[in-house]
């Protein structure tokens, strides 16, 4: 008895410093991308360099020792493709949107993704319906969202097209990505590899297609613009750090926790990224939006118990014969469901 109590609280431990790291990197690579994309703005090859970080820091780190990950196949790559596919079209809208918008915007439109993958996990993955509690949590989460934008009027087409499009592909991304951890078998580094390694080699693709490539050598034989200004490097530099731990916790996170459980995760940590946004820009909300936003960590609370309450439904669904993988999926959410609303 002893030794399960040790297993389920070593178990409960890794799950939540695996979500805690996810929140952290989440709430901090929001501000650093923004702040990256003004001092250097090419959000192309914004992107790339973060990916080329990503490949390169896994293929020595494996060299050296210090992790193990799966070898790179191209039979398991052609598998992955559309879902690095996915994953490169939502790291390239959001970071357009940061581009043309301010992150007050970027929080609104990532605070509509938890409701959105919910009714995917159901519609799509053949998950539960979310209960009425959990349905009420959802709404509270994009209403208290939605009020804490709607104080700031700094919106353009361009910056909602670009949301719009953000909206769709991080929504998939959510649901086809976590469908991908869960069957493809790789550990937790050779997802990491795999979905940097095919993104890098997409890039160039959009890299043309946007024309950013004529900027980019605009710049260069401007004598390099500020290519090399010492605060440009910094921030590049951050977002290249910052875009390998979120791939590592983000990967390791989606294994633990549900997918909505993981996109709850990463709206409700925007709290950190709101209080370094009202700090460092002065483009935000009002406190009127700041009391909005309380409202969305209050349906993250409220989320974290309507979960927690699900252990009595999940006798049912498993006389039905197709609940092993909901069964785990919801234990391991709930293990973690107190650590959601503090990050």
């Amino acid at each position: 008895m002893s030794a399960i109590r040790f297993d389920s609280n070593k178990q409960y431990y890794a799950t939540s410093s695996l979500v805690v790291g996810y929140a952290l990197c989440s709430s901090l690579l929001a501000v650093i991308n923004k702040f990256a994309i003004t001092k250097f703005n090419y959000p192309g090859l914004l992107t790339a360099l973060q990916y080329l970080t990503s490949v390169l820091g896994v293929w020595v780190l494996g060299k050296f020792g210090f992790l193990h990950h799966d070898t790179f196949t191209w039979d398991t790559a052609k598998k992955f493709l559309p879902a690095a596919f996915v994953f490169y079209l939502a790291i390239f809208t959001n970071t357009n949107l940061l581009r043309h918008a301010n992150v007050d915007t970027f929080i609104v439109f990532r605070s509509l993704t938890p409701l959105l993958v919910a009714l995917a996990d159901t519609t799509f993955r053949r998950q539960p319906c979310p209960s009425k509690l959990t349905f009420i949590s959802l709404l509270i989460i994009l209403g208290g969202a939605v009020g804490y934008v709607a104080t700031d009027s700094a919106f353009t087409l361009t910056a909602y097209s670009w949301a719009f499009a953000y909206l769709v592909t991080i929504t998939t991304e959510m649901v086809y990505i976590k469908h991908m951890v869960m069957n493809l078998g790789l550990n937790t580094w050779g997802f990491v590899l795999y979905n940097n390694l095919l993104s890098l080699m997409m890039a160039p693709i959009f890299w043309v297609l946007t024309g950013e490539y004529s900027e980019v050598f605009a710049a260069l034989g401007a004598n390099g613009g500020d290519w090399f200004e010492p605060v440009a490097f910094t921030a590049v530099s951050l977002s290249c750090l910052f875009g390998l731990l979120i791939s590592f916790f983000g990967f390791a996170a989606r294994k633990a926790i549900s997918a909505t459980a993981f996109t709850v995760t990463g709206v409700v940590n925007k709290f950190l990224t709101v209080v370094i946004n009202v700090l460092i820009w002065d483009k935000h909300a009002t406190p009127f939006g700041l009391v909005c936003l309380l409202f969305t960590l209050a349906g993250g609370v409220l989320y974290q118990q309507s979960v927690t309450g699900l252990p009595r439904e999940s006798t049912a669904s498993r006389q039905t014969g197709d609940a092993d993988e909901e069964d785990t999926e919801e234990n391991q959410s709930k293990s973690v469901s107190g650590k959601h609303a503090s990050v």
